[in-house]
């Protein structure tokens, strides 16, 4: 129990009072010194706009997506004019959704190959939940795998500005490709480790140019992205593909999303296959299966075997005894 010291005073526990308004203040606190403080007013307000957002509003019985009743939403709405409406705030056209959907059809796997897909498999080995797996697999999506289509967009963009002011698109995309070259560095969106031609470019910028003939679609990224395309080409006797990421690129940067979404959208795209994997590999009942089969054992590239000698006095040869951490 603790007791109060003889020169403590004793004082007048505050009390919240809240007005009509929504306002709360408390009482103020008075000593036996005469001493009075008070807290600060708090506005019920600074509380509930902590988290506020556009995005839904839920309430007993009530979950609004966007101001629109979830009910009004289901079977009336496919999935990604779902997420469209979550992520732009109003319904998109017919045409938009569709180009959406494809855009995330085309990108919803590429095979244990893929690491992110092979982790999120050995992870649901391991005894972790279908979540914990997925998770794994979604968390290696970074930069160098997973990161193009964003990257892309960006240098779609570039060539767009370039264009605005007064370039040619085909000697901007040149004078890009040549930038590039002569630094080393590749174009994001372009070339690919296992196609020689990506068979998802082709349909999605048929419906990219259907869309621009259509007037739903203002047709600039794809102008810009077969621009880059012939650039690439030139001079040399097998072209560069266009992959994945170069031709979703172009359709999320047609429907006019920011290019950090760009890559949102293919997470979500491709979480749907390494879920698929996950439960796939989940569902076979093998434990602990690592990165290759347990016959093989990784190359060894360290020191052959060497016995421990310790000189007198305890310290050990320089290099002896060192091990990595497993």
């Amino acid at each position: 129990m603790t007791r109060r010291s003889a020169d403590q005073e004793p004082e007048t526990a505050p009390r919240d009072v809240t007005t009509s308004r929504g306002v709360t203040t408390s009482q103020d606190v008075t000593t036996s010194r005469g001493v009075t403080t008070s807290q600060d007013v708090i506005d019920s307000r600074e509380v509930t706009d902590w988290w506020a957002t556009a995005v839904s509003r839920i309430r007993p019985g009530e979950i609004l997506l966007r101001g629109y009743p979830v009910e009004q939403l289901i079977g009336q709405m496919s999935f990604a004019e779902t997420i469209w409406l979550m992520l732009r705030g109003e319904l998109p056209s017919r045409i938009q959704g569709r180009l959406l959907e494809a855009a995330l059809v085309a990108a919803v796997d590429h095979g244990p190959q893929a690491p992110s897909i092979a982790a999120a498999r050995m992870a649901a080995t391991c005894g972790v939940g279908l979540n914990n797996a997925v998770a794994t697999g979604v968390n290696l999506l970074g930069d160098v795998h997973g990161g193009a289509g964003q990257q892309c967009m960006r240098v779609l963009a570039e060539l767009e500005r370039a264009v605005a002011e007064g370039a040619d698109i085909d000697e901007a995309a040149k004078n890009l490709v040549a930038e590039h070259r002569a630094t080393g560095s590749h174009i994001p969106g372009f070339g690919h480790r296992f196609h020689p031609y990506d068979p998802r470019r082709t349909p999605l910028l048929d419906l990219v140019g259907a869309a621009v003939a259509d007037g739903a679609a203002p047709g600039w990224a794809l102008r810009a992205g077969t621009a880059l395309e012939r650039a690439l080409a030139e001079g040399r006797g097998r072209p560069v593909p266009m992959n994945i990421d170069g031709a979703t690129a172009i359709v999320y940067s047609e429907l006019g999303f920011p290019p950090e979404l760009g890559r949102g959208l293919f997470v979500l795209s491709r979480s749907v296959g390494i879920l698929s994997h996950a439960w796939e590999e989940k569902s076979g009942g093998v434990r602990i299966k690592g990165p290759i089969p347990r016959r093989l054992l990784p190359s060894y590239r360290g020191p052959a075997p060497r016995d421990l000698i310790r000189p007198e006095g305890g310290k050990a040869e320089e290099g002896a005894g060192r091990a990595d951490s497993a």
